[in-house]
């Protein structure tokens, strides 16, 4: 993972820093060529094999890790998958963070303040290490769609953001997950900014021997740091 950078920008499957249609681009995208600054032994380095105490233990069922006794709302789901390199090998020791919205689309942050209920029970937040095959699991809830004032009539389609961090502390790369026959993925800028065919590879996999019965439908979602199979990854 320690050289799990993303392609670069302007490359076929990764989103570009400025796309028009997805606003707030318009203002944050860089007006000037950027300026390479060689990383040094600080960012090279972390602490590889120790996630697991730093981090305390993994919080890996969403649906039970929220601020009261019960059990999350919604419609319980497993997201299941691998962290790969670019030759399709296991990446393993690979922090897998999610932070997502509830089942009503709302986020527990002051930010969001849409009319939507929140859930004492549902943080919205996990994170778990992938095992010696590169493996990673979450129990949670398929989270809702939400408004967000990009444009007229503006709503995000359902989705999960994934964090990735490696051994080394600038290997941070970030993405986000959606689910299949979701309308809303073709009108929305901030997934449109990922042209086709590579807007699929951010879309999960329904997967029945994933789904646990009578408990959560399951979705498989691989991710691959780099290479001509790369997930597109957030600038």
């Amino acid at each position: 993972m320690s050289d799990a950078t993303p392609r670069p920008r302007g490359e076929p499957g990764q989103p570009p820093s400025l796309f028009p249609p997805y606003r707030s681009t318009v203002l944050r995208s860089p007006r000037e060529p950027l300026v390479r600054i060689p990383p040094t032994l600080t960012e090279l380095t972390g602490p590889a094999g120790t996630w697991d105490a730093l981090m305390g233990p993994a919080i890996a069922d969403l649906t039970r890790h929220g601020r009261g006794p019960g059990v999350a709302l919604g419609q319980r789901i497993v997201v299941t998958g691998r962290v790969l390199d670019e030759d399709a090998r296991p990446v393993p020791d690979t922090v897998v963070e999610i932070w997502q919205a509830n089942a009503a689309g709302r986020y527990i942050h002051r930010g969001d303040q849409w009319n939507a209920p929140l859930d004492p029970n549902f943080t919205g937040t996990g994170r778990v290490v992938t095992d010696g095959g590169g493996r990673y699991r979450f129990t949670t809830i398929r989270p809702g769609a939400y408004p967000w004032g990009n444009h007229r009539n503006a709503w995000r389609p359902a989705h999960i953001h994934l964090s990735l961090l490696g051994p080394a502390f600038a290997t941070r790369l970030v993405t986000q997950l959606y689910f299949p026959d979701d309308p809303l993925i073709e009108i929305d800028p901030i997934a449109n900014a990922v042209p086709m065919p590579y807007r699929n590879r951010l879309v999960a996999r329904f997967d029945i021997d994933v789904t646990e019965p009578n408990h959560a439908l399951g979705y498989v979602f691989d991710l691959v740091l780099r290479g001509r199979d790369a997930t597109p990854w957030e600038a």
